[in-house]
């Protein structure tokens, strides 16, 4: 058992699984459709572009989740670097993007689940029936309830489901090369290549969301033993793997279509019978329908795995905030087990009031997309903060030419929110400024009765290009990403590059001493050393 109160069961494959469980969720199902649609035959391209990209953003992450190897890691350091306000916007942003994924992936379980239990959810927007609301809570529950066992028991779980997932999108992309394999789709009404179509299907057509479960494994980095070598090979490995999943079954998908259905309204309005279900639905039109049943089956396994893996890595950041402050102290309370009891408990209301202003999969979708990748950028910044304010401090892992990735990292990042479009910012951006008018609120109630706390404003005062230069230059951008057409898609790519170098500068030079960074490395150290167990 770690110091403080986590077990350290956790090994290299079962973190491994833990990030693919991660990745291989509900997207896997529905981006081949997607991505097809906006980039044709060169949305194999948006795939391993996609992949390409949460790579640079691994690679950051795995230095730092080594350099502060505790489960929850990301909550602490955005305050290593840059103070408290900043480390309580992002542990907002963490939240946001962690709380929502089990609900969602639990919508998911039901829509496909309505094939065979009709009345879970109506509509053509698969909104939940009253009786889906509580067929969802229930659910949630279970999962909730699995993630109590011990960590060793809850990646054991979540270990076999990964390989039952791998194995069906394995046997799916030889299944439907055997069955009906077409290569001339590939040139049917292909013409020439459209950049802006091949980035837009990276954030539209689902491949970041399918990408962004890498993480999990990063989140776990209190509960394995050697934390330098098993949170790299986890991190990276799971996204080399995913990418060759997902890389393949496109291949499969866009082969396997009848050509009728490109030659009748080209890639753009592609559509065929039963392609609410697309894999399933090319099963059944090659004549394997036992093959599209076992896909429904996975259907619901696969989301299941999914919420499962990502209600235990919430409880981790939810139990990092009340480790930081960010949360009540409460919060970081463990079980006997090993277990952060209350933040479970917390991810289960949470999630249970989100399945009500949102209870459908795809209107949770794009806003998780948008929040977790801009949880994303604070890891770049950070990275080279210590590498200037502390370059001597042992580093487990160390990234080599971190000052070209870093920057990289931080531009693509940006990128990928650009293209998620105009809307999905206000909501994400508007969530943001709630939370944060009520939180300086409280704070100010606080000064009045006498309690006081640094709010380390000067450290955070980058946050307002950062978030305004990118709501308007998304404001300005093309009418295709909801924009008011003023620039191009090009030229807002090129000011969101521009923007975020001018962002990375000044936010180095917004950072903490050395001595107040070294002061948090010790603080962390001893809450390792001090924090008693608890039980529920």
């Amino acid at each position: 058992m770690s110091r403080h109160g986590l077990k350290r069961e956790a090994g290299r494959f079962g973190l491994l699984c833990a990030s693919l469980s991660g990745i291989i969720g509900s997207g896997w199902l529905l981006g081949p459709l997607y991505a097809a649609q906006i980039a044709g035959p060169y949305s194999i391209l948006s795939w391993l572009l996609g992949a390409g990209a949460v790579l640079l953003l691994a690679l950051v992450f795995a230095e730092l989740a080594t350099l502060v190897p505790r489960s929850g890691a990301l909550v602490h350091i955005s305050h290593l670097s840059h103070g408290d306000l900043v480390g309580r916007i992002w542990s907002w942003i963490l939240f946001i993007a962690y709380v929502t994924v089990p609900p969602v992936e639990v919508t998911a379980v039901l829509t496909y689940a309505n094939n065979y239990l009709p009345g879970l959810v109506s509509g053509a927007g698969h909104i939940l029936t009253p009786e889906g609301y509580a067929a969802a809570i229930g659910l949630l529950a279970v999962i909730v309830w699995l993630n109590f066992l011990t960590i060793r028991w809850v990646l054991a779980i979540n270990s076999t489901a990964t390989w039952w997932k791998i194995a069906i999108a394995l046997g799916t992309v030889v299944l439907l090369l055997h069955l009906s394999y077409h290569p001339a789709n590939l040139h049917l009404a292909l013409g020439k290549l459209n950049v802006e179509r091949v980035l837009k299907a990276i954030s539209l057509g689902g491949i970041i969301f399918s990408f962004l479960g890498f993480r999990q494994a990063i989140d776990l980095a209190g509960e394995t033993r050697d934390p330098r070598r098993n949170i790299p090979f986890a991190a990276v490995g799971s996204i080399l793997l995913a990418a060759l999943i997902y890389a393949a079954l496109q291949f499969a998908f866009l082969t396997a279509l009848p050509p009728s259905s490109i030659l009748r309204h080209g890639w753009h309005g592609l559509t065929f019978a039963g392609s609410a279900g697309p894999l399933a639905a090319l099963a059944i039109l090659g004549g394997a329908v036992w093959w599209a049943g076992v896909l429904y089956v996975n259907a619901i396994i696969a989301p299941l795995g999914t919420g499962f893996i990502y209600t235990t890595t919430t409880s981790r950041i939810i139990m990092a905030a009340g480790e930081s402050g960010d949360a009540p102290a409460g919060m970081a309370a463990i079980s006997r087990r090993g277990v952060p009891w209350t933040a479970l408990i917390l991810t289960f209301v949470v999630g249970a009031v989100f399945l009500v202003p949102f209870p459908s999969w795809q209107k949770l979708v794009s806003i998780i997309s948008s929040a977790t990748v801009l949880s994303y950028g604070i890891g770049p910044i950070v990275l080279l903060q210590l590498r200037l304010r502390i370059p001597d401090h042992v580093r487990p892992f160390r990234l080599r030419r971190a000052w070209i990735i870093a920057p990289a990292a931080f531009i693509v990042s940006n990128w990928i929110i650009y293209w998620t479009g105009l809307k999905t910012s206000n909501y994400v951006f508007g969530i943001l400024l709630v939370t944060l008018a009520g939180y300086l609120v409280l704070r100010a109630l606080r000064h009045r009765s006498g309690a006081r706390a640094p709010l380390h404003a000067r450290h955070a005062w980058w946050l307002v290009p950062y978030f305004g230069g990118l709501w308007v230059i998304q404001l300005l951008g093309p009418h295709s990403l909801r924009g008011d057409g003023t620039m191009s898609f090009l030229a807002g790519n090129v000011a969101i590059a521009l923007l975020s170098l001018a962002v990375l500068g000044v936010a180095l030079l917004c950072g903490r001493s050395p001595a107040a960074i070294e002061e948090m490395f010790s603080a962390l150290q001893e809450i390792d050393r001090t924090a008693p167990l608890s039980s529920p």
